[in-house]
This record gives structure tokens, sequence and C-alpha cells, in this order.
């Protein structure tokens, strides 16, 4: 069997085994609450603004294009539709989880590469102290609390920067805008593209943990550690959103 493919086997194992180790320690007391908070505080404070700036290009490209189509077609008092299921759908969790892979997950990589080359990380283990318990537990909770709320920031910003746009420079009322917003979503579709953001929280934050700690030899490869971790989080993230969607449509479809 070829090396790189022995390589790439074990990076896989070790990364479900960090996963697996996250999850049992989840429910290990004490909780690091205060930890837990810095964390938050730390990955929002470099995600908040990334995320406002990359929402309103993206929702309002779409929003040009789908007004441009229905303008074809006498329809762009339905703006409001296509801009719910859209924002709510995919560009919500999208331009989330793109800035969370972007911006909070390399900061983290980053900070527990750093650890892990001045061999805190090994004098933790020395002192009994359970890394994953001590410093991935809070980190991957904070990654699926900061997820939930940049969709949700991602959403406000959306819509108020597709109504602007399309009330003032395509003629939709505004009106019509706002009441067909939920035409074509439902409680049901904004829970499900809540639960992927915080499932594309969860796999960013165990990604960046994982190359985190599993750094090896100088600064060198922390910088190689963080781009990988943009690199992966967002290769993983496609997959989970593929496996979520295509789950939700055959939900939707037996009910």
């Amino acid at each position: 069997m070829p090396s790189s493919v022995i390589a790439i086997a074990g990076s896989l194992g070790a990364f479900f085994a960090l996963a697996g180790d996250g999850f049992r320690a989840m429910f290990r007391r004490p909780f690091q609450t205060r930890e837990f908070v810095q964390q938050v505080a730390f990955i929002a404070n470099v995600s908040v603004l990334p995320a406002i700036l990359v929402a309103i290009p993206f929702c309002v490209v779409v929003q040009f294009f789908l007004g441009q189509l229905l303008s074809e077609i006498g329809a762009i008092d339905l703006a409001g539709a296509g801009a719910g299921f859209a924002i709510i759908r995919e560009l919500g969790p999208f331009c989330a989880v793109m800035v969370v892979a972007g911006a909070g997950a390399t900061s983290v990589c980053a900070d527990l590469g750093a650890r892990t080359i001045r061999e805190e990380i090994d004098a933790m283990k020395v002192l009994g102290i359970d890394p994953i318990h001590r410093l991935v537990v809070p980190r991957l909770l904070a990654f699926v609390v900061v997820s939930t709320g940049l969709f949700a920031l991602v959403c406000a910003v959306g819509f108020l920067g597709t109504f602007v746009f399309s009330a003032t420079l395509q003629g939709a009322s505004p009106g019509l805008f706002v009441s067909n917003l939920t035409l074509l979503v439902g409680m049901s579709d904004f829970l499900v593209a809540l639960f992927k953001s915080a499932v594309f929280g969860l796999g960013a934050g165990l990604v960046c943990c994982h190359l985190g700690l599993s750094v090896k030899g100088g600064p060198k490869s922390v910088g190689n550690a963080v781009n990988q971790s943009v690199v992966f989080s967002l290769m993983l993230l496609m997959v989970i959103n593929s496996i979520i969607g295509a789950v939700a449509l055959q939900m939707s479809g037996a009910a």
C-alpha cells in the first residue's frame, strides 16, 4: 500500500478519534465555562465583520439575477419569496460557514498549533490535565454557538440588503416583498438551516482542533496547518451540506 494512502488513513483515524474523545468529554464535569465564554467572544470578534461584508454582496448579487428573471416574466413582486428561499436555504448557512472556516477556524488552529510547538499540550498531559476536555470541548461548543449566531446575522443582513436593492433599484413593492418572504420557506426550512449551521460550526471546529494539535515541527508547520484548516473545513462542510440537504429533501418528500 502506498505511503500516502497510509498517511491519509492515519490522519482520518486521528480525526475521528479526536471527534469521539471530544463528544465524550462534553459530558464530563467540570465544564470549562470561562474558556467557553472567552472562545465565543474570540471567534465572534474575528467573524462578525467578515460575515457582514460577505453576506451583503453574496445576497445582493443573487437577488440581482433573480430580480432580472422575475422582471422578464412580470413577477418582480415575488422577489421577496426568492430572497427568503435563497437566504434561508443556502446563502445563510454557506456565508456563515465560509466566514467561520476562513476566520474563526484559522485563528483557533494557529492558537492550538502555537501551544503544541511550545510543548504546552505535552505539559498539560504530564500534569494530568486532559487537553481535549480543557481546550477542545469549549472551542467546539463555541464554534456551534457562533455559527448559529452568524447564520441569524447573515439572514438579517441579507434580507435588509435584498429589500433595499429590490425596492429601490428593481421596482419591487416593499409591502409585497416583506409579505412574500415566507411564501416558499417555513419554520421547518429555518430549523434545518439552523441545524446545518450548527453542524457546519462543529465540523470546522473539529478540523481546526485536529490540525492544531497535530502540528509537528516549528512555526512553519503551524502556518501549513492554518492553510490546511481552511481547505479541509470547506471540503468537509460541502460534504455535510450535501448529506443534510439530501436527507431534508427526502424527509420533506415523504411528508
